[in-house]
């Protein structure tokens, strides 16, 4: 089946989408083209958790691949976590997501909260949350990273004149003691969300039939939408709007290596998965289990490694 273009969360359009726009002609190695964050390189501070022993490790050491993370944080958590990897042999993106309530197990760390993956950004920052998800994903090496928090999402919104949109059911939801305080209160049916709504959009989650899938359906909806609208606003107006809104260790440099490649990739050339696992009460707090066997079988189709990637693949697209 053709796949569609369902890239995952708002963050994954902007960042491809700057990457892709960078003027050529006026980069300069080293300079940061985004809101420059803590971590000046996160390739070089990372650990090598992939071994060689590892059934992955020649093509993870070996692929001509940019590897990406990408956090949406909210109160100093990582509300959406997502590894794009970027294969600029065949020009093909796969966008896997790490579901925030993935069960991780940390040393000194014994709370229920605290063994979520989303947890680990407030102890240990950006660089422990890409350590967590190489680790999930076979020791996969990353090369970037970018941060988007929900000011930012909003700035962009607002930026681009507000995103059009059809809400598939009413969402109302409040809660007090969020940091700060959530009240989430749209009707449903078509309009344009200012960048406050989209906000309320994006964040959710509990009214959804199939829980967290549900939410992802709906931000992968809100993506199409702000795609169309942020062309329409104008290209380089909506560049820079995301320069000044997103933390990255990317430089001009490195954009303008990979922006030529970028310029062939079609819809088709992107496919989208989920860590698979599934969701357990382990004591009185619910958890996303991962399922390891499956994990390193969805690895295997990704990077080639001992299967067929042209038929067989399970990639979310094809399951529809």
């Amino acid at each position: 089946m053709k796949a569609k273009v369902f890239i995952k969360f708002f963050l994954i359009f902007l960042v491809l989408f700057t990457l892709i726009m960078i003027p050529i002609s006026k980069a300069v190695s080293g300079i940061n083209i985004f809101e420059t964050g803590d971590v000046d390189s996160i390739e070089e501070e990372m650990q090598t958790l992939v071994t060689p022993d590892s059934p992955f490790y020649e093509a993870f050491t070996t692929a001509n691949r940019l590897n990406m993370l990408m956090v949406g944080v909210n109160d100093n958590m990582t509300d959406t976590i997502m590894l794009v990897s970027w294969d600029m042999d065949k020009n093909k993106v796969d966008v896997i997501s790490v579901p925030r309530d993935t069960y991780y197990e940390r040393e000194g760390y014994t709370s229920g909260a605290q063994k979520k993956i989303n947890s680990i950004y407030a102890a240990e920052g950006i660089v422990g949350t890409a350590n967590a998800v190489s680790d999930v994903l076979c020791g996969i090496p990353i090369n970037y990273y970018a941060i988007v928090d929900y000011d930012g999402v909003k700035t962009i919104v607002d930026g681009i004149g507000g995103v059009t949109i059809d809400v598939p059911q009413s969402m109302h939801y409040v809660d007090p003691y969020a940091k700060p305080p959530l009240k989430i209160d749209i009707p449903a049916g078509t309009q344009t969300l200012d960048g406050a709504h989209a906000v309320q959009y994006l964040r959710y989650r509990h009214g959804y039939k199939n829980g967290d899938i549900g939410r992802v359906e709906a931000q992968q909806k809100f993506v199409r939408a702000a795609f169309k609208q942020a062309i329409n606003h104008g290209i380089f107006d909506s560049v820079k709007l995301v320069t000044s809104n997103v933390q990255s260790d990317l430089t001009v440099g490195a954009a303008s290596k990979y922006a030529l490649s970028a310029l062939g990739l079609e819809g088709d050339s992107i496919k989208t998965y989920t860590e698979p696992g599934e969701g357990k009460y382990i004591g009185d707090v619910s958890y996303y289990v991962q399922d390891k066997a499956a994990t390193q079988e969805m690895m295997g189709q990704i990077y080639g490694v001992g299967q067929n990637t042209e038929e067989g693949s399970t990639s979310e697209e094809e399951k529809e």
